[in-house]
């Protein structure tokens, strides 16, 4: 049920048990486990440490396997995803800046 004016939920907020965002992402619990060591993923803990993942954590792990897939090693990702996240930004900051121009 649809409850009118209610606020999309927090994209950033970890929802997710470990295994539910293995299952979502199409890869393996201790493939998560992994790239956490490797810095590539930082989920939200609970006050007692179970591991929290968000739709943005998700998100971020189709990423990784979509690099995997391309040939990367886990160190090319850590190294690529940043420059992913840069290129993106300045984009949407040139598009901005762009349509300011345009207007009269």
């Amino acid at each position: 049920m649809d409850v009118v004016g209610a606020a999309a939920p927090d994209p950033a907020r970890g929802v997710y048990g470990i295994s539910v965002a293995a299952e979502l992402a199409g890869t393996g619990v201790q493939n998560l486990r992994a790239y956490e060591a490797r810095g590539l993923l930082t989920p939200e803990r609970t006050a007692g440490g179970t591991r929290r993942y968000s739709a943005d954590d998700i998100a971020r792990l189709r990423r990784i396997g979509v690099l995997l897939d391309a040939g990367l090693n886990l160190a090319g990702i850590a190294m690529v995803i940043p420059l992913q996240d840069e290129n993106s930004q300045l984009r949407s900051e040139h598009e901005t800046l762009t349509e300011k121009e345009e207007k009269p």
